[in-house]
């Protein structure tokens, strides 16, 4: 199973923008807010292992 890095580049409402940092890309991903956890603010580093997110630390 893959790891995957992201950081919070924006917060819309009940959805946020990740942008992956682990590899070069300027594409953005959509994910509802309810699938992250609830701390996350813009510039949150998250980890996504085993179908769920976590705060990098």
């Amino acid at each position: 199973m893959e790891t995957w890095y992201y950081v919070v580049d924006s917060i819309d409402g009940d959805y946020a923008n990740l942008k992956r940092t682990d590899i070069e890309s300027d594409d953005l991903k959509l994910v509802a807010r309810a699938l992250l956890p609830a701390e996350i603010e813009v510039g949150s580093k998250l980890k996504y292992e085993l179908f769920q997110y976590s705060i990098e630390e």
